[in-house]
């Protein structure tokens, strides 16, 4: 009996916490069930790569999924479509344009070595860009319709960009040498982005910086031409420069900026430049009246199981239909845990799953008639039940999480999404028919003595014992 209380404390104790999981943080569901955004990614030829080949289709779209793993946006679909275009779709992105800047910028990462001379061009030319960037702002910022206007500052930044570059040699390390990015705040409202180089480009940044210490040049950081930051080196590292592999991005980033240009470095920069041609709101693809109606579909379903224990297995059948709304609290709450997107094969997989719970139910219920049926006392045949019917629980459980690997391994996208919610509702159904239903049985069996006589309750066809 106190086994069977501690297990029913640990029970109670993962109900609440799968309650409040639900409750404080929402599902995330797919593209067909919510909708979400729609991009079309032009892959744009240069000189060095005057075709665009499929090798270069496959590794700008490879970039990309890297990028949308940084966005945390899980179910996404990623297709080419003709010879230079690349479709994405991305459910329940609430920002587009967030995801445009993020997936459209090439993110080719520069550190460069300032030319001797240069000290006081730089600080003018950079005051000249401030100012164009600052002009560029307000005019989004009001949705200014001045073409003329746009097109100048524009062209003054441009301009501007090339002035820069002219200061500063050629890059001595690049993104390629990178190995992690990440945002870090300095304040509340400021942020850095930290920078992780292999064993090569560690080795590079320290002799750059150490050429650079003390004598007010500048290290120009450039990110896709345009010079993000321009930090000076103090004296202090002449001698040995910055070593142990790590720098700092600083240029004043928001939360989101910084957050933005760690998602691009992480991913890693785009072998040709692409261009977003399209950028629209998508809605869910199945529509309501389909959304709906598969509900309605899995709820009906699942009240007619219920159903179907209660009357036929009475009391066993009542508590398995308690066990089976456990089970699903603790399947949906381990769903949002692992941030899976519940897609419409995912609920069914989840509906499948449910159906194997009650199975085991089925097989540990007719396992225990057929121990009453001998004359066995009902707490002995519970016991008895559950372990006669284990093996086969076991057995029907394992074999169908080994299809689980052979679909996530092997398939893709929305099959992948099926494989999981089917796996993880299958260990978690395994879970809740040997630990929930079986303590909860026995509580009853130990805890109403009145219980053990009326044998029918838990078997009809089995007469009431009268000892």
């Amino acid at each position: 009996m106190q086994k069977q209380r501690v297990i029913l404390g640990l029970i109670i104790v993962l109900l609440i916490a799968a309650i409040t999981l639900l409750v404080n943080k929402p599902m995330r569901l797919g593209l067909d069930l919510q909708g979400g955004s729609q991009l079309t990614i032009q892959v744009k030829p240069t000189k060095d790569h005057p075709t665009i080949t499929q090798l270069d289709l496959d590794a700008v779209q490879k970039v990309v999924e890297n990028r949308i793993n940084g966005l945390g946006v899980s179910e996404a679909l990623i297709q080419s479509a003709g010879n230079n275009q690349i479709l994405v779709q991305l459910p329940g992105v609430n920002d587009p344009q967030q995801a445009e800047r993020v997936l459209g910028g090439t993110a080719q990462l520069e550190f460069r070595e300032q030319k001797a001379g240069t000290e006081g061009q730089l600080g003018a030319e950079s005051a000249v860009l401030r100012a164009a960037k600052d002009q560029q702002a307000i005019l989004k910022k009001t949705k200014s319709t001045d073409k003329q206007a746009i097109a100048e500052t524009q062209a003054a930044i441009e301009k501007q960009y090339t002035e820069i570059d002219k200061l500063f040699n050629k890059a001595v390390i690049t993104g390629k040498q990178l190995t992690n990015a990440s945002p870090q705040p300095l304040s509340a409202d400021s942020w850095e982005v930290a920078l992780e180089f292999d064993s090569a480009g560690g080795e590079a940044f320290a002799k750059m910086t150490k050429s650079l210490a003390g004598t007010g040049r500048s290290i120009g950081v450039f990110l896709d031409n345009d010079p993000i930051s321009t930090p000076t080196v103090g004296p202090t590292f002449a001698g040995t420069g910055i070593t142990g592999g790590k720098a700092v991005i600083t240029g004043n980033f928001t939360t989101e900026t910084a957050q933005n240009l760690a998602v691009q470095l992480r991913g890693g920069s785009l072998p040709v430049p692409v261009e977003i041609v399209e950028n629209r709101v998508v809605g869910a693809t199945l529509g309501r009246d389909s959304i709906q109606s598969s509900i309605y579909a899995g709820i009906g379903g699942l009240v007619l199981v219920a159903i179907f224990m209660g009357v036929y297995y009475r009391v066993p059948g009542l508590v398995a239909d308690f066990a089976l709304v456990i089970y699903s609290l603790l399947s949906l709450a381990a769903f949002n845990l692992l941030d899976v997107t519940l897609t419409l094969p995912g609920i069914a997989g989840f509906i499948l799953s449910i159906g194997m719970a009650v199975d085991a139910n089925v097989l540990i219920f007719e396992r225990t008639r057929e121990e009453l049926q001998t004359g066995k006392t009902l707490y002995k045949s519970v016991e008895s039940g559950f372990h006669r019917a284990f093996d086969s629980i076991l057995d029907s459980h394992v074999t169908t999480l080994i299809s689980c690997g052979a679909l996530f391994f092997l398939g893709s996208g929305l099959v992948k999404g099926y494989a999981v919610t089917l796996a993880v509702g299958v260990a978690i159904s395994f879970f809740t028919s040997l630990t929930c239903t079986r303590t909860f049985l026995l509580l009853l069996v130990l805890g109403f003595p009145a219980l053990r006589q009326k044998t029918q309750l838990f078997a009809p066809n089995v007469p009431s014992l009268t000892k």
